[in-house]
């Protein structure tokens, strides 16, 4: 769970920009839909770090900044 908005930053390696979006996912080989992993996006790198992540096979789903994500399907983000 994220603790604090203020200090987020973008999860795509080199930003330095503030995350405004939540890159809820999961290995489907290794987790069951209810073990969700989490990276953080800023505007600019939304859909690299989704599409990077679906390319994989990976269930993806992108919500805003804060809003809790409990599963990820298969098939989310395809």
């Amino acid at each position: 769970m994220i603790d604090s908005l203020e200090t987020t930053r973008c999860s795509r390696a080199g930003c330095r920009s503030d995350a405004l979006w939540t890159v809820a996912w999961r290995n489907p080989r290794i987790h069951s839909a209810d073990r969700v992993k989490t990276w953080l996006a800023c505007d600019e790198h939304r859909e690299y770090l989704r599409d990077y992540l679906a390319t994989r096979g990976f269930p993806v789903t992108v919500v805003p900044l804060g809003e809790i994500v409990d599963r990820v399907p298969d098939g989310a983000g395809q």
